[in-house]
């Protein structure tokens, strides 16, 4: 706790002598996650059956699909936005484009790895076709080592690492039960995060930005589960997610101490999205627990765009846009908390303000 406190004094004072008016000193964003960030690589996976490629996937802000699993934009998308730099490119598209020599050079906005579907352990889904995040790293690291990225831009790089939520839903279902108490399988998921970290610090990562889970329990396909009650959220499924998070937090918070001039910062997703769920007029929504897009109990048993599925007349009064996944006007309040949000949504400092810590103003602790 005291080197917490020492590492946010010095983040304050830092932030004090920076002229937070300049250009921004970040131009490239590099993400790694599950569904919540792919921005169209399963759709170049071969056999891989985890897809958002179909309508009305995309239909509110981009109108066709792009592999993004709602319905326009996601906090990646926002960020970036808010930055003012473009959406980064699915790395398996670009990768293609180099490949076949219509392009020279990997995007200078970043790229992004992640797949739907995939966890932080390395076996969850991938009989999917899904690529686990521990390739999504290796994928990343070839692109450095092979100098298609300079170290330089990676120094200078927002890194975004989102996972998990697979991991702890796939626990709660009845035809794989798992081996492990919830305890020791939290454990295991947060062990495989901080190798993650260790791997992108070495790689040259300074900013990163570790995302907790959202609130699981309370997404539509919980009605998949015999378990699971439909009138409210899955409270031993957000009590797993909880204790995942908490260890996820004080994960992040060593990072300047084992990272040495490393600066993380974790986003509170769950508290942000419990937020919008207990006072939801507020933020525009008029249902916080039914799918937009499915069908089923809480459109919740059928993938949205699949054969018998049903879509609401205004996505932007809808929480979750499909089974799992939350609707565009969610993704943008969550972006904008993360953005400029205080300590309540993300610590020890936000997103507008890493992003315009320059490359020469860095912390020790």
């Amino acid at each position: 706790m005291k080197k917490m406190k020492l590492y946010a004094h010095l983040l304050i004072l830092l932030i004090f002598f920076l002229d937070l008016s300049s250009c921004r000193d970040v131009q490239s964003i590099f993400i790694f996650g599950d569904s919540v960030f792919d921005a169209g690589n399963n759709r170049f996976n071969k056999n891989c059956s985890v897809q958002a490629d179909f309508p009305p996937y995309g239909s509110t802000f981009f109108h066709h699909p792009t592999g993004r699993f709602t319905n326009g934009r996601t906090v990646a998308d926002f960020i970036s936005q808010f930055i003012g730099i473009g959406m980064q490119q699915p790395f398996l598209e670009a990768q293609i484009a180099v490949r076949n020599g219509s392009t020279k050079v990997y995007p200078p906005n970043g790229v992004n790895f992640a797949s739907a579907g995939s966890g932080v352990l390395p076996g969850t889904n991938k009989d999917w076709g899904v690529t686990p995040i521990q390739e999504q790293l290796r994928q990343f690291q070839t692109l450095v080592d092979q100098k298609w990225i300079n170290k330089s831009v990676v120094e200078r790089s927002l890194f975004f690492l989102e996972s998990g939520s697979n991991d702890i839903f796939n626990y709660f279902l009845p035809f794989d039960p798992p081996t492990l108490e919830p305890d020791a399988y939290v454990q295991a998921m947060i062990k495989e995060v901080s190798n993650l970290i260790d791997q992108l610090y070495k790689a040259g990562t300074r900013r990163i930005a570790v995302f907790s889970l959202g609130p699981v329990g309370c997404v539509p396909a919980r009605a998949f589960l015999h378990r699971a009650p439909i009138d409210r959220c899955f409270g031993m499924m957000n009590v797993m997610v909880k204790k995942y998070n908490k260890a996820l937090e004080n994960l992040v918070n060593n990072i300047p101490t084992t990272h040495p001039g490393a600066i993380a910062v974790y986003g509170a997703v769950y508290d942000t999205v419990q937020h919008f769920r207990a006072i939801p007029t507020r933020y525009g929504f008029s249902d916080v627990s039914s799918a937009c897009c499915g069908n089923g109990t809480l459109g919740g048993q059928v993938q949205c765009g699949k054969e018998g599925y049903k879509i609401c007349q205004n996505p932007e009064r809808y929480l979750f846009w499909d089974y799992f996944h939350p609707t565009q006007h969610t993704y943008k309040l969550i972006s904008k908390a993360l953005w400029s949000g205080n300590k309540s949504r993300i610590r020890p400092i936000n997103l507008k303000t890493l992003a315009n810590l320059t490359q020469n103003h860095k912390v020790i602790t």
